[in-house]
């Protein structure tokens, strides 16, 4: 204990330990068939600090970690990577609440607010104190001796639950604040997918066809008529330069041997604008390819090579690249095109299909094996793919192709070459894309607002935090009890707790044959002056003795100060059944 240098009135700096009471542990296997609220690092929000998703487990299925119990307003501290702050209280609607070994528990002692104790172990200051003591690499933890060993900076009580009075007051409207902020990022991606599906569909264009309808030299229909007479002498004229090359006559009919691409399937797919027509990747492609597998470096002298992660939002995000050296074997023939679509082909289920569109950067690009890069025929804006693929009609499509297996999903060229996509006339195309860019172009600006809101929002908590802890949130009072004071009456209990005779428990189910459930009946009855009955109890447990067993176990065996508590909770439960029936 020390008084903290310039420290405010009444305040001084002590260790954890010293304002917090040891826990007791227990078996759940003791008890079999009572329920347990089972809390480990999955249980808990770290973002908000709330345990949302506690296992509910009978005592025989609890896992051997399971052996801390804790009580309502206890900080449970996951002391397993700690930067992480799975950190949370313990709330008061858990049914016998057991914490795994992986978290050090902090109950306050008298006179210290358990929310002063859980804001402070969450609060940066207490971060950058207790992350350097983590050990390990793989599995970085500290152990619960680091935690309770800190310093804490300790107010008086009354001073305490003024600060925690104002930090409520203060994250109510920063929370309000935020709900707002993320309530606007759901509406922008919602509006985001919105316009895709609307561009695609066609109706996001409606106004401009009906007024630049004397534009549109040419319908989509022809267009892709157009384009398939093109590809096809384009084949003949590549199939007479080989033969030339190779001195050979042309055969007889070789013009049959060429492969008209897949027409699409267009039974279920909705109709579409007057002028557009449905056509497959493959009527509309030019070039097709897988990425390169080689091993990839960093170093930033060679060429970037483009991977699944670099697909963000159908954008290309250029953070993060690894590298293939410039004279690389597949190089040039896996360099980028202008206007390539490049599709994620394999990833978890929901991540399956990204599909982003790359434009020159003014250097060479290359990309990775799980990619495939799709060159389309000039006619045809390839955003427009890309637009379908992450809109939601390309992601039921997606999920109708897609191969599942050990839970990743794999959709391979062929199908993607069989996918039907809009195609307009070739002036919608550009009004469409100017339309939709323009568009995009608002929303990301709002996101980055509401994006730098929720930082400034962050930073703001953290200040609070960081005044809530130096004196510097609520004014001093020279009226308080200081908190020397208070620690030193917490020492004298301490000390006098420790003198006291302890209680002879019960540690075994052998001992509890002892005595019989008649004599534990009639004393759980007499412990409030209520006269419940052998039969009154068995009744409230539906017959099961040996829940019945327990729950009276469980009461005689809690050490103090448990034991009332653990006590009264069990009686409100048996008086609580026994008022439904």
């Amino acid at each position: 204990m020390s008084e903290i240098e310039h420290s405010p009135l009444g305040w001084i700096q002590t260790k954890i330990e010293e304002v917090t009471i040891p826990i007791s542990t227990s078996n759940p296997s003791d008890t079999p068939h009572r329920e347990i609220s089972y809390l480990d690092i999955g249980s808990i929000n770290n973002e908000f600090g709330l345990i949302e998703q506690p296992k509910v487990l009978l005592g025989i299925d609890a896992p051997s970690r399971a052996r801390q119990i804790v009580i309502p307003g206890d900080t449970i501290y996951s002391t397993v990577r700690p930067y992480l702050q799975a950190i949370a209280m313990v709330p008061s609607n858990l049914a016998n609440p057991i914490a795994s070994t992986g978290f050090c528990i902090l109950r306050p002692s008298k006179g210290i607010n358990k929310k002063y104790l859980f804001y402070f172990v969450r609060s940066d200051q207490f971060l950058q104190a207790i992350v350097p003591l983590q050990r390990g690499v793989s599995y970085p933890a500290v152990r619960s001796k680091d935690v309770l060993s800190r310093d804490i900076p300790l107010p008086p009580t009354n001073e305490q639950n003024r600060i925690i009075d104002k930090l409520e007051e203060l994250f109510s409207e920063l929370d309000a604040g935020i709900k707002e902020l993320k309530a606007a990022q759901t509406k922008l991606s919602q509006y985001r997918q919105s316009l895709l599906k609307s561009a695609v569909e066609g109706s996001l264009t409606q106004q401009w066809r009906a007024e630049n309808s004397d534009r549109v030299q040419e319908t989509g229909e022809q267009l892709l008529a157009r384009i398939l007479k093109q590809r096809r002498e384009q084949w003949q004229q590549q199939k007479l330069a080989e033969f030339a090359e190779k001195g050979k006559t042309p055969a007889k009919n070789w013009q049959d041997k060429y492969s008209e691409p897949v027409r699409p399937d267009t039974s279920d797919l909705p109709k579409l604008p007057e002028g557009w027509v449905w056509a497959s990747v493959d009527q509309l492609a030019v070039n097709k390819r897988y990425g390169s597998s080689s091993k990839t470096n960093d170093d930033s002298s060679g060429v970037p090579v483009l991977r699944m992660g670099n697909i963000q939002d159908g954008k290309l995000d250029y953070s993060n690249l690894k590298y293939l050296p410039v004279d690389h074997k597949e190089f040039p023939d896996l360099l980028l095109n202008n206007g390539d679509l490049l599709f994620n082909r394999t990833n978890s289920a929901e991540l399956v299909g990204k599909s982003a569109v790359y434009r020159d950067i003014g250097k060479p690009v290359s990309y990775a094996s799980y990619l495939i890069s799709v060159t389309f025929t000039e006619h045809f804006l390839p955003e427009i793919a890309a637009y379908y693929i992450n809109s939601v009609l390309g992601k039921k499509w997606l999920t109708e192709v897609m191969n599942q297996t050990a839970g990743q999903a794999n959709v391979n060229g062929t199908k993607l070459g069989d996918l039907a996509i809009p195609l307009p006339p070739v002036a919608e195309q550009l009004a469409l894309i100017q339309e939709i860019t323009n568009e995009f172009d608002s929303i990301d600006r709002q996101i980055e607002a509401t994006a730098l809101g929720l930082k400034q929002s962050e930073a703001q908590r953290k200040n609070i935090l960081k005044s809530a802890f130096s004196g510097q949130l609520v004014p001093q009072d020279s009226n308080d009890e200081p908190a020397s004071v208070l620690l030193e009456k917490i020492k004298q209990e301490r000390e006098a707790s420790a003198k006291k005779p302890k209680t002879k428990q019960i540690k075994t189910k052998s001992a509890m044959k002892k005595i019989t459930v008649e004599e534990l009946a009639k004393w759980v009855g007499n412990y409030k002056g209520n006269s419940f009955t052998f039969e009154e109890l068995q009744t409230a447990f539906q017959g099961d003795y040996d829940q019945l067993k327990g729950c009276i176990f469980d009461m005689l065996s809690a050490q103090k100060p448990l034991f009332k508590q653990v006590f009264n909770q069990k009686l409100n439960t048996i008086m609580f059944i026994k008022e439904e029936k």
